[in-house]
């Protein structure tokens, strides 16, 4: 009698958890609601199934429980019962099934008026592709990635010129109209999922996936990978903002062609020495750093990198709080400098050679060396630094400088700004190291490495 209750207790709570839980979809924001209604039809069969089972279950207990006068009756077939149950699992399979295959079909039947982008990942990062006024998209490869194509764009296709690149992992797309997206992954295996959509796919090297909505809503909805793609799959996330038409053309009217990229200046070393003469104050003559200033080393940087740094810092995606004082002052120097100064400064500088580090080799303690093997997935086996993964390179850095961005990504003094991609990924990658020890060991593990 008891086990019956109990699980007539687990079946009614199982049902009040289930209607009265505050863990629910998110609000639909697409025109993808039959999707909700096919997992709708799937709680209620297999609801009504569970309920009926283990009520059947409770009264079996209660109705054949032990009695020393009655025997068992052992009853090898029924072909009724069976056939009852065979046709009933094949009305619940096929109430479950049927809808999604209706669903599908609209799913893989995109719209001829639909908008066109493509999603490209990697680890652990989005970037996105717009087709320019004549409509197609450009040819891509592997083979053509490089610091200049991050794309792999062929230059010789005339229809990849005028793509617009978007290099940033938030991507604006107009409200009330369908949009096409086609996956395109670099590295592994990715899948493009926003929750308020109700749309995922897989991304699969070497070949090209879409699928297709109509955004309802206007706002900004995170994009997830929800396949499992190496050590910081779970930082891998973007944005899809939802515009008005004149927002969206407004953004638009920012965004680079693939052609101008390409025509970008790669950096006049004499003027960016002229303009450096200012840096040197605190960074050194030969980018080596100083420690009383707490300016670190720039030598041995890539300049892709400190572009984008010197960005950050001018735009106040860093250095814009008071907790960060260093930050501030490189973001008043930062503030003097136009684009093409930058450009030219960050040529220069990854022009110097890195200085010889003179740390003591026994400062590459065994357990830095252990906590930076996470780090070198993105960052290199001997802190080098990965253009393919948008890492800087770290060996050879004053530890100083290193616990203190260590710690400034740990309390979100660094990295928060929504705008600065590869900071929120190290906010929730710097907290693997969970005391002030294990910042202190990596921070000396990267000072005794050679100069890349």
């Amino acid at each position: 009698m008891a086990i019956a209750i109990v699980i007539l207790l687990l079946v009614a709570g199982s049902l009040i958890f289930h209607f009265a839980s505050p863990w629910w979809f998110t609000p639909l924001a697409s025109n993808w609601g039959t999707i909700d209604d096919t997992i709708e039809i799937t709680f209620w069969v297999t609801g009504i199934v569970f309920v009926a089972v283990n009520v059947f279950l409770a009264y079996a207990v209660y109705r054949y429980r032990f009695h020393k006068d009655q025997r068992a009756d052992y009853e090898p077939e029924n072909k009724r019962l069976e056939g009852w149950l065979v046709l009933g699992t094949t009305l619940g399979v096929a109430a479950m099934l049927a809808p999604g295959l209706f669903v599908w079909a609209k799913f893989v039947t995109v719209p001829e008026d639909a908008r066109l982008f493509e999603a490209v990942g990697q680890q652990w990062f989005w970037s996105f592709r717009l087709p320019g006024k004549d409509g197609v998209l450009g040819q891509t490869s592997t083979e053509l990635i490089d610091e200049k194509n991050p794309f792999g764009i062929n230059p010789k296709d005339s229809a990849g010129m005028d793509d617009i690149l978007i290099s940033s992992n938030e991507m604006h797309i107009p409200a009330y109209h369908p949009v096409k997206v086609v996956l395109r992954s670099k590295d592994v295996l990715h899948d493009f999922s926003v929750p308020q959509f109700r749309v995922k796919m897989d991304l699969v090297p070497g070949i090209v996936s879409y699928l297709w909505f109509t955004p309802t809503r206007i706002g900004r909805f995170e994009l997830m990978c929800q396949e499992l793609c190496g050590m910081a799959h779970y930082t891998m996330r973007g944005h899809i903002v939802v515009d008005s038409q004149e927002d969206y053309q407004a953004w638009l009217a920012q965004q680079v062609t693939f052609a101008q990229s390409m025509q970008a200046p790669a950096g006049d070393l004499a003027l960016g020495k002229q303009v450096y003469k200012v840096c040197g104050a605190c960074h050194g003559s030969e980018g080596e750093g100083n420690d009383n200033l707490s300016a670190p080393k720039l030598a041995g940087q890539h300049a892709w990198y400190l572009k984008r740094q010197l960005g950050y810092f001018r735009n106040k995606v860093r250095g814009a709080t008071e907790k960060d004082p260093y930050g501030q002052q490189m973001a008043a120097m930062a503030a003097t400098l136009t684009d093409a100064n930058i450009q030219d400064v960050s040529a220069y500088i990854a022009s110097l050679p890195a200085p010889a580090n003179g740390a003591s080799p026994s400062m590459a303690n065994d357990r830095g060396q252990q906590l930076y093997h996470n780090c070198a997935y993105c960052h290199g086996d001997q802190g080098e630094g990965k253009f393919a993964l948008n890492a800087p390179a770290l060996s050879g850095q004053q530890p100083a400088y290193l616990k203190r961005q260590l710690k400034h990504f740990q309390q979100q003094i660094r990295g928060a700004h929504q705008q600065d991609t590869y900071g929120n990924q190290m906010v929730l990658m710097s907290r693997l190291l969970q005391d002030e020890q294990a910042v202190e060991a990596v921070a000396a593990y990267l000072n005794s490495l050679p100069a890349p």
